[in-house]
This record gives C-alpha cells, sequence and structure tokens, in this order.
C-alpha cells in the first residue's frame, strides 16, 4: 500500500504562495524571518499561535499582517475584565416581528480571530475560546455552530504587567500549537521600520497573497505529507522526555506530540519537501513545547526555563538511525 503524498506541482504551489505571504509579512515586520516562517507553519498546520512580549514589539502588528496576507475574514476582540463570554461567540436576539430567536454570531465566527491581551480576560471569558480552538465551533444555548474554515487564532499577551490580569490555565496553553516571543529588532531593522513608517503605516500597503479556499487546500496539502515511523518515534522520544526531566512538574502532552508533527509536515512543505526531516522537528520543539510545561521550584528558582530544559531534552534525545525518511523511498517500497 502506498502513501498518497503530494505531487511536486502541490508543493511547488505551497512554496509560492507561501513565500509571497512571508514577503508581504516580513515588509511590516521587518527583520525577522524566522518568526514569520513558524507563524505561517501554524496557520498552514491548522494551529493557533500565542505571541508573547513586552508592549511595543510588534506583536498586534504581526497578528494583523498575517490576517492581511489573506483574503478571508476577520475578527478583533480587546479582552477586557469584563469581557463576557457571549462577547465573543454570540447571542440569540429574539425578533419580536417573527417571534422567533435569531442568532448574532460573535466575532470568534471569522477565519482570522485577533485576540488583543487575552490574559486580561477572566478565565469564565478565556475558557469560551477552549471548545472554538479545538473543535472549531461554538455552543450557545445549548446549539452548536460551526466555525469557518481555516480558524486560526492569533492572541498577544505582556508577560511583564502582572496588574489586572488572568493568568492562562494549563489547558488554554495547550490549545496553542506555538508561542513566540517577537522580541526586538536589530538596530539596521529598527532604522529601517523608522524609514518605512516615516509617513505611512506599511501595514496598509499590504495585499492578500491568497484567500481562505487556497489556505484550505494547502492545510490539505500539508496533512498529506510523509512522515517515516523513525520521524514519529523521534516526535514521542522528545515528547516524553520532557514528562521525565526532574526540572518539570508537569510535561507535554499527547497533543503536544500531534501539533508537533503538525507544524513540521507545514515546515517540511513550506521548504518544498514531500516528507520530515528531524531538523524540521528541532527547528520547532521550543515554540510548540515551552509554554505547556511547568518548571518545577528548584527550575524556578534556579532562574532555568521552560524554553531551556526543551533546548536540553533536543540535545540529549539521539536522532533517529539513518532510514529511509524519503516519501520517495517509502513510495518505492511500497
Amino acid at each position: 500500500m502506498t502513501t498518497d503524498v503530494p505531487s511536486g506541482s502541490q508543493l511547488d504551489d505551497v512554496v509560492h504562495v507561501t513565500g509571497r505571504m512571508r514577503a508581504g509579512i516580513e515588509s511590516v515586520i521587518t527583520g525577522r524571518p524566522d518568526l514569520v516562517r513558524v507563524s505561517l507553519a501554524v496557520l498552514l498546520a491548522e494551529g493557533h499561535l500565542l505571541l508573547e512580549d513586552v508592549p511595543g514589539v510588534g506583536k498586534t502588528t504581526l497578528a494583523k499582517a498575517i490576517a492581511r496576507s489573506i483574503d478571508c475574514t476577520v475578527g478583533r476582540i480587546q479582552f477586557t475584565p469584563d469581557l463576557l463570554p457571549s462577547d465573543l461567540t454570540g447571542v440569540n436576539i429574539y425578533r419580536t416581528q417573527t417571534h422567533e430567536f435569531e442568532f448574532r454570531p460573535g466575532p470568534v465566527f471569522a477565519h482570522v480571530v485577533i485576540g488583543d491581551e487575552i490574559n486580561r480576560a477572566s478565565p469564565k471569558t478565556q475558557s469560551a475560546l477552549l471548545e472554538c480552538m479545538q473543535e472549531a465551533q461554538a455552543t450557545v444555548d445549548g446549539r452548536s455552530y460551526p466555525l469557518p474554515r481555516p480558524f486560526l487564532v492569533v492572541a498577544t499577551q505582556n508577560p511583564v504587567e502582572m496588574e489586572g490580569t488572568y493568568p492562562l490555565p494549563e489547558a488554554q496553553r495547550d490549545r496553542f500549537m506555538a508561542r513566540l516571543a517577537v522580541g526586538y529588532p536589530s538596530v539596521e531593522s529598527e532604522l529601517e521600520m523608522l524609514d518605512m513608517q516615516e509617513r505611512s503605516d506599511p501595514i496598509d500597503e499590504l495585499r492578500p497573497a491568497t484567500d481562505a479556499e487556497h489556505v484550505a487546500a494547502m492545510i490539505e496539502v500539508v496533512r498529506r505529507l510523509y512522515a517515516s515511523a523513525a520521524v514519529k518515534r523521534y516526535v514521542v522520544d522528545l515528547v516524553g522526555a520532557t514528562r521525565d526531566d526532574p526540572g518539570l512538574r508537569l510535561g507535554a502532552s499527547p497533543r503536544a506530540a500531534i501539533q508537533l508533527l503538525r507544524a513540521a509536515k507545514a515546515v517540511a512543505a513550506m521548504a518544498g519537501r514531500d516528507h520530515v526531516l528531524p531538523d524540521d522537528v528541532q527547528q520547532l520543539a521550543v515554540p510548540v513545547l515551552a509554554h505547556r510545561l511547568l518548571p518545577s521550584t528548584e527550575s524556578r528558582l534556579s532562574g532555568r526555563t521552560t524554553a531551556r530544559i526543551v533546548e536540553d531534552v533536543v540535545e540529549r534525545t539521539p536522532l533517529p538511525a539513518p532510514a529511509a525518511t524519503s516519501a520517495r523511498v517509502r513510495r518505492a517500497a511500497g
């Protein structure tokens, strides 16, 4: 039995379209190509993205640029302590003319949902996103409504200002495929940013590189990429090692293994390959795993971050033995 891997033309299309998207986003977010690449990988892997950094580094700008690069519906939510779950999912309104209830959808009924400062909302409101992010549906008054596809949540949060914030619960952090820190730009990139924004905002010039239907098709291509048994075992070994690490009191979940493999497939497709390499997994280990882990008391006191722990896990986990990881070889064997 052979594996139904994508054709060369389908992979060329993914490379071409994501290249245009990256070029457009990088014209707004200068000097951080790896950040843009991983963000698009999350989109193609049908995940959700958490951007965490100090104010003013471009978290919301990156989220808006991703949304602008696709001709699709966009929902914007400014999270505040008084925000209610119905403000996200929508409400039923009684129409006196028809004597019936009419459902008015909330901002989560969009292809790309931008959530600003998600940790400012109460846990009750934050939990309203759980069903949406995991099952691509929203339940209002006992009735479930499907969300559009593709469906991407890009949420931002500020890790330094704790007044008036609520930490994201572990269950919700686990729903985000990746957490990224935008970081400060280099001197050259910051000078370029000043030149670009001296007279206008470059995001106003950003034009869509594709549409929602095309993104959905690329997602299907990514899902069909080949991953050898050795690569899958490597993913499981990495995730399993976090559960046994003495520096952690909570390791990565099985969902983390699934999302790590999906993200690795997306990175491989964007590189034009029809199979996943261990390098793809290694590149994504920190952004996909670190935010799901809880450090031990000793790790916190010593200042050892979960990102550092994941890096150590990657360093000590043996790479797969030389094996046929290529889909081309797999088809020949099949």
